[in-house]
């Protein structure tokens, strides 16, 4: 997604627009990937498995198409992010199973950048990586989904708190939380980090 805000609602919009209005596959084609990474990132979270999230991703463009007129404005991020979240609680409660809470993409955390690094800071920059994501796996539910909307999806608190129907401070809290028990958790990871640096 693109770091311009502005740029990226009236790109998202008029791809919209063209798509729907005019046929434009193109369109679509830029749309989709314009939101796999951070829309995919947080459904793996979510899911615990790319299969699933894969089957997700799908799920959330195929009610998104299906219901053209519910996106009303920009940015399209917070109304994908809610389908997507109401798409994987809804599965949730028809498997009648908790949140995952075990998450593996070997890569997908990364700390530095592979360039730049030694092969065996490269190893430890993976490791470090694994660290990462297991110590995001065990967050609760609420604020694993709650960090992961905004790391992997650069939402905004508001919108996070839109996308889980809760007030802005509880989404605040989750956050704050999930920081603080990251922080406990990885906190000899860090200065091993820095060393390496």
């Amino acid at each position: 997604m693109d770091t311009n805000p502005e740029k990226e609602n009236t790109a998202d919009l008029a791809d919209w627009q063209a798509y729907h209005r005019r046929g434009e596959r193109e369109a679509l084609v830029r749309l989709v990937e314009r939101y796999r990474r951070p829309l995919f990132g947080y459904l793996l979270r979510l899911a615990g498995d790319a299969g699933t999230a894969e089957d997700w991703f799908q799920e959330t463009w195929a009610r998104a198409l299906a219901r053209p007129r519910s996106f009303v404005r920009p940015p399209m991020a917070p109304w994908l992010f809610r389908i997507a979240h109401n798409l994987a609680m809804d599965s949730f409660r028809r498997s009648r199973r908790e949140v995952p809470l075990a998450q593996t993409a070997e890569g997908e955390v990364t700390v530095a950048d592979a360039g730049t690094l030694a092969p065996d800071r490269l190893v430890a920059s993976r490791e470090l990586g694994e660290r990462i994501a297991a110590a995001v796996a065990e967050l609760p539910g609420a604020q694993r989904e709650t960090f992961s909307l905004r790391m992997d999806g650069r939402l905004a608190f508001r919108e996070i708190a839109d996308i889980q129907g809760c007030p802005l401070g509880t989404v605040l809290a989750r956050m704050q939380y999930a920081l603080a028990k990251l922080r406990a958790a990885l906190a000899a990871d860090y200065s091993d980090w820095k060393e390496m640096r």
